[in-house]
């Protein structure tokens, strides 16, 4: 557990303490020898950092030994291997013929009653996660990123098996006043309960489908699918789900249509703002709770 001495630095809104930066710098001049990534894995057992699901939290532990070895608080061993991020690298995205072949790529005008029943896929560490990441980079407007933390990847199918739609799922923002307002937690209750929240960061319709109340039909599928989904691979409950809308470009209608409630706006500063001052447009944002005592159960 971390220690209560001067605050060195925050990760993740997490105290990082002179007396933890002592500890790892001991566990690395007990393990010479020792990789980043078997170092973290012993901080984690050492500080019993692990996700519900029980899996070690090597990742983050990883990157709050980066930051203070940045700061200059340890030092870290050499990287054994570096390897370039492709989802970070400028890539012309494929066009869709690349992905489909020219049935699948005719245009889907239909009633949605004829689309029925729909099957969703979940296709992250899938073989069709590669025609998720590639899809969203070619034709949704803010591209493909990775998502951050928990995240689980949709690919929505009609009933004759033609592809319809994506939708991104991850860890929700940390800090988002008009949504902690309304739930009403305090600042320890959302450190403790944010786990059950998930983010929509990307929804995308297939441009050569035009099929009328779709995505908010898609919506209220996700909103019963997800959290059975959600406990499965990552063994905890999703109590209430979140999304960004850039009023700019649209009106959020499909979200409004499945009940989804229009809370406030974000601030325009980003999570990493050291300004205060805004940086980019302003987002609606939108919620929906998916049990009638969620301000009960995040609130404890």
């Amino acid at each position: 557990m971390l220690g209560f001495m001067a605050e060195l630095l925050r990760y993740r809104g997490r105290p990082v303490t002179e007396a933890d930066a002592a500890f790892l710098r001991d566990l690395v001049a007990a393990h010479p020898g020792a990789s980043r990534r078997a170092l973290s894995e012993r901080v984690c057992g050492a500080w019993h950092w692990v996700q519900p699901n029980g899996a070690p939290r090597a990742m983050v532990c990883r990157g709050l030994m980066l930051a203070l070895h940045r700061a200059g608080h340890i030092v870290l061993p050499p990287p054994r291997q570096i390897s370039r991020n492709p989802l970070a690298l400028p890539r012309r995205a494929a066009p869709a013929a690349d992905w489909f072949g020219p049935t699948e790529l005719q245009p889907i005008h239909a009633a949605l009653g004829d689309l029925l029943p729909l099957t969703f896929r979940q296709v992250r560490r899938t073989a069709e996660e590669a025609t998720f990441n590639g899809l969203l980079q070619a034709h949704h407007y803010l591209g493909y990123t990775q998502p951050v933390g928990e995240h689980l990847k949709y690919l929505v199918y009609s009933r004759d098996q033609r592809l319809l739609a994506c939708l991104a799922w991850s860890s929700a923002p940390r800090h988002l006043g008009p949504r902690d307002r309304f739930i009403g937690w305090s600042k320890e209750q959302r450190q403790q309960n944010l786990r059950f929240l998930a983010y929509n960061p990307r929804f995308l319709i297939l441009p050569w489908v035009e099929v009328p109340h779709l995505a908010s039909h898609i919506l209220g599928r996700m909103a019963r699918l997800l959290p059975v989904d959600w406990q499965r691979i990552y063994g905890h409950d999703v109590v209430y789900l979140e999304t960004f809308v850039d009023p700019t470009r649209y009106r959020g209608t499909c979200y409004r249509a499945a009940n989804w409630i229009v809370l406030g706006q974000t601030t325009g500063r980003g999570k990493n703002d050291l300004t205060h001052q805004a940086n980019r447009s302003l987002k609606e944002i939108l919620g929906y709770p998916l049990c009638r005592d969620f301000r009960q159960r995040l609130g404890s």
